[in-house]
Formats: C-alpha cells, sequence, structure tokens
C-alpha cells in the first residue's frame, strides 16, 4: 500500500514537536489519569499522521469525584480526541468497547484509512453487535450506501491456548486445579463463540474513494519508511476473557519503535509479556490491571501475574519511556496495589498526566 508523504504543518497539541524523537512523535491524546477512560495516542512520522484508540468513556460510579467533573472531563477529552482524528491519516481501532473508538461521530472518519478490528471473528456477541451497528454507520453515512456482508467462508478456529506456551507452563501451586477448571470452562465458551462465528454473515473490508477500512491482525502495512504491524487477535486481559479479543500495534520509522497494548490488562498473559520484551520499544503505552476491579473481576493471582509481566519488562528491555496508563488510575490505590512497578521503574515509568506534566486526577481529587 502506498501513502503521500504529509507536510508538517506545526499544527500539534503543546509539547507533541518538542518530546521524544525527532523521527517518530509521540503525544497521548486523552488517558484515564486525566479523568476520563480512554487510551488514545496520537503519532507522527515524516510519512504519516496516526491515531490509536480515539474513544472515551465517562469514569464509572464510584470514581472519587461529582458527576459533573467526570462528564466535563468526558467531553474535554472528546473534542481533543476528535481534532486529533481529523487531521490524522490513519485510525486504529484495536476492539469494540466505547473508550477505544468513536462510535457515533461517523464523518470524522471519512477519507481516512481504518485498521479496526475484525468484526466478525475473535469477538463476543456483545463487541460483535456494536461492530454491526458501527459498519452500518460508516457506510450509510460515509459511502452512502447500505452494508451488505458477504458470505461466510466457514473457516476453522484452533485452541488459542496453542500459543500460550509461558502461561500453560506456569506453576500456580494451590491455585493450579482452580486454574485447570477455568481452562476447561473457557474451552467450552471459546468452541460456543467459533458456532456463531459460522453463523455470522461477514462484514467486508473496504477500498473506496471516501473510506479505507482493513481488518489488520497478524498483517503489516508499509507507508514510506514507516511500518505499521499488527499482532494477531489476543484476549482481553486472561485467559480465555469473556470480555473479548483486542490487537496491539507496533510502529515502526527507521529503528525507532511505539508499540500500544490496548487491552491486555498488565498484561496478566506471559506470552504477551514476553512478545513486548522481544519488540524492546523505544515507547511503551501499557494499560495495566483493573485494580479499581479487585475482588470482582480481578482476583490477587492474575494481580500478582500483572505485576510480575511488567517487572519483567522492565528488567528485560531498554524501553525508556513506558506510559503505565489505562485501567489503574481509575482508583486512588492503583500505586500501593503496583507499587513494585513503580518503584522498579523509577525515571522511566509515568501515567500521561504525569508524562504531561500534570497529577493524575485521582490523586487531585482524593488530596482536595
Amino acid at each position: 500500500m502506498k501513502w503521500k508523504k504529509v507536510k508538517n504543518e506545526g499544527h500539534y497539541p503543546p509539547g507533541f514537536q518538542d518530546r521524544n524523537f525527532k523521527t517518530l512523535k509521540f503525544y497521548p491524546v486523552w488517558f484515564d489519569s486525566l479523568g476520563a477512560k480512554s487510551m488514545c495516542v496520537e503519532v507522527e512520522t515524516p510519512d504519516v499522521r496516526i491515531v490509536i484508540d480515539p474513544g472515551i468513556a465517562a469514569m464509572q460510579p464510584g470514581f472519587p469525584a461529582s458527576k459533573e467533573d467526570k462528564e466535563k472531563w468526558k467531553e474535554e477529552g472528546k473534542r481533543k480526541i476528535i481534532e486529533a482524528v481529523e487531521r490524522a491519516d490513519i485510525i486504529i481501532i484495536s476492539h469494540y468497547h466505547h473508550d477505544h473508538y468513536l462510535y457515533r461521530e461517523f464523518e470524522v472518519y471519512r477519507g481516512k484509512i481504518l485498521f479496526v478490528k475484525n468484526p466478525n471473528e475473535y469477538i463476543n456477541a456483545s463487541q460483535r453487535k456494536r461492530a454491526v451497528e458501527f459498519f452500518e454507520g460508516l457506510w450509510e453515512r460515509v459511502l452512502k450506501k447500505p452494508l451488505k456482508p458477504d458470505k461466510n467462508p466457514g473457516k476453522e478456529y484452533p485452541d488459542p491456548m496453542k500459543e500460550l506456551k509461558l502461561a500453560k507452563e506456569k506453576d500456580f501451586g494451590d491455585y493450579a486445579e482452580r486454574k485447570r477448571e477455568l481452562i476447561k470452562k473457557g474451552r467450552e465458551w471459546f468452541r460456543k463463540r467459533v458456532e456463531e462465528w459460522r453463523e455470522y454473515r461477514w462484514i467486508p473490508e473496504a477500498e473506496e474513494k471516501g473510506l479505507k477500512v482493513f481488518f489488520p491482525e497478524g498483517r503489516t502495512f508499509t507507508f514510506g519508511d514507516t511500518e505499521i504491524y499488527f499482532t494477531s487477535p489476543l484476549f482481553h486481559g486472561i485467559e480465555f476473557s469473556r470480555v473479548g479479543w483486542i490487537f496491539a500495534t507496533v510502529i515502526k520509522y527507521r529503528g525507532k519503535k511505539l508499540l500500544h497494548t490496548s487491552d491486555m490488562n498488565g498484561p496478566i498473559i506471559e506470552d504477551h509479556a514476553a512478545w513486548i520484551i522481544k519488540e524492546n520499544p523505544d515507547i511503551l503505552v501499557l494499560d495495566g490491571p483493573m485494580t479499581y476491579m479487585f475482588g470482582y473481576m480481578l482476583n490477587r493471582i492474575n494481580l500478582k501475574r500483572a505485576v510480575e509481566n511488567a517487572l519483567r519488562i522492565l528488567r528485560e528491555t531498554t524501553t525508556p519511556c513506558i506510559i503505565y496508563d489505562h485501567h489503574l488510575p481509575r482508583e486512588k490505590r492503583y500505586m500501593e496495589r503496583t507499587k513494585e512497578v513503580w518503584e522498579e521503574g523509577k525515571g522511566r515509568v509515568m501515567t500521561a498526566a504525569e508524562y504531561l506534566g500534570k497529577k493524575p486526577k485521582v490523586m487531585e481529587v482524593t488530596e482536595n
């Protein structure tokens, strides 16, 4: 795929031009530490401008701020995300949770290249429903025609645990029997999802004048000297997470590299951490475990895994800049619950707010 070189018009947010690298520029558009759920980043190389995961949602009811403040921060973040999308050439959407994509503002995608999570497979029922609504809106509002799904190709889907050798071999001690039970139930759940995927009418990709849409999992795309590559579908957190699947993104320009994890939740899975270590990026945008759901959707075993994996990444990479945000700053004890990471990564690990010279909102509101 070819793409024209873009001109530097100088319309960047504050700090976008004077940080990081001369060849690969990075800016955290909005993150949880700024007061609303998001993991949106803007990346520019001399070849292309890219926005990853342009979505936002208000903080949960238990977040220690007023409803008015939470709505204000969401609207502020949304404005900045839309501005970033409008100046971008490429939009990347890793999955269909509302804090990762704009799902009503279809016009902002006009004339863009979209790399979006495949809506036909490795997806749960709720995200499939959202994806169908999203694509119907894109086709109607941007391409001015109805969406026409294709015939299902009837693919085979191997056991995803075959790719997770480190997680399979991990010694869970007293938790091992319970872990085996969960994996067994997970495989049963996965088989049911496969049956659903085989019943779907397949949403197609598009290469038209007003919109280009690609399902990028496991693929590489080149724009001049800029290379963008994507993982195959990954679990959204733990093995067989009922929340669904995501993909991670790597953007590389002349040896400089940014890696955006999307929702690995830590990462919890050891094989995901090993992949990050192998990539050894210059900038790592890493989401953390969902500590605000500790005792509910996050147990002590998986929190420990997430912390251990983050420590491995710190110790086995030379990555100088790690944005450790999303999920974490949704509750005031996040630093306490992941303290080893902050201690080990001092000078390298920070929230997006701290990168921008600000205090995370959850700390700001609880100290006042």
